[in-house]
């Protein structure tokens, strides 16, 4: 994966929020900690999520601690102006560049959908807490998207989370990440969450199963296209290149962050009436599947059995 140096990033498209930053609105009820799969339910953000009609984040697997994180408050128009030629050593600025390359591809690819036009959204980075309108959230919620506010929130830590805990060490796993909570936003628009969000909400072929397949298989289809994502003048691409080993490391992360994964490593046997987010082989071949057929058309996780 090449980033290009020469691309203007849009800032406005993130708010760096940093330590327990927000605008009010959270409910202020502590979440508990613990890592575990099967403890998804308990977490209070992500059950307002599912109420709400949202799919819930990524997954909640991290143990709450605070792990570092990024120093808030930094101004990311400086940060991450092309002038500064490290820009891209930080983590903000290279996570800015792919919510920009995401919201541009799905800028082409929603009305594709038949529903209009596409609606962009915010991504929040934040250290330890944060306020949302789905609730307050700590770091231990994992990545998610709130239907409420329509944002996507992250704690850029959660990444290390991802390489020393689960083993998904590329870089192309933090990509996938967001493009799934874009998916995520994709699915509060067409609707899909909220009639997700009266079906079961766990169990193997469950509507949270399928709503978390479909951001998968949606990462994918826009991971396909990424390279043909334009900076904020309409003439620089985001990406010079993206590689086959990039697609094997989003792959890798998706294996990683299966219900079948994370209740082994977790200690627990595998028990297929807790799943939420589908099995590991299940993420792998829905986020293959849109990356090959690059068509969002064909990630309609609803209408198949066959998950």
């Amino acid at each position: 994966m090449e980033l290009n140096e020469r691309a203007e990033l849009d800032t406005s498209q993130v708010n760096d929020r940093g330590r327990g930053g927000g605008a009010g609105g959270g409910i202020g009820i502590p979440l508990p900690g613990g890592g575990g799969r099967g403890g998804l339910i308990g977490i209070v953000v992500a059950v307002l999520v599912a109420l709400l009609g949202g799919g819930f984040g990524l997954n909640a697997m991290t143990n709450g601690d605070d792990g570092g994180g990024q120093a808030g408050g930094t101004d990311l128009e400086q940060l991450c102006s092309r002038e500064n030629a490290q820009r891209f050593d930080d983590v903000r600025c290279r996570n800015l560049l792919f919510v920009n390359s995401i919201q541009a591809y799905w800028e082409k690819a929603y009305p594709e959908l038949d529903n209009g036009k596409y609606e962009p959204t915010d991504t929040n980075f934040f250290q330890a807490a944060v306020n949302t309108g789905c609730g307050q959230a700590d770091s231990g919620v994992g990545p998610f998207y709130c239907p409420a506010d329509r944002q996507v929130y992250i704690d850029l830590s959660f990444y290390d989370e991802l390489a020393s805990r689960f083993g998904a060490k590329g870089e192309f796993a933090q990509p996938y990440v967001l493009a799934h909570e874009y998916g995520h936003h994709v699915q509060n628009l067409l609707g899909t969450n909220e009639r997700a969000g009266q079906g079961e909400q766990s169990g193997p072929l469950s509507a949270s199963v399928r709503l978390e397949l479909q951001a998968d298989c949606y990462a994918g289809s826009w991971a396909k296209h990424a390279t043909e994502s334009k900076d904020e003048t309409g003439q620089e691409p985001l990406f010079t290149s993206i590689t086959s080993s990039d697609i094997s490391e989003a792959i890798q992360a998706a294996e990683a962050i299966g219900d079948d994964s994370i209740q082994q490593r977790s200690g627990g046997q595998i028990n297929p009436d807790q799943f939420t987010h589908g099995t590991s082989e299940q993420r792998q071949r829905w986020f293959r599947q849109g990356y090959d057929r690059g068509d969002p058309k064909v990630c309609d996780t609803f209408a198949t059995d066959q998950l």
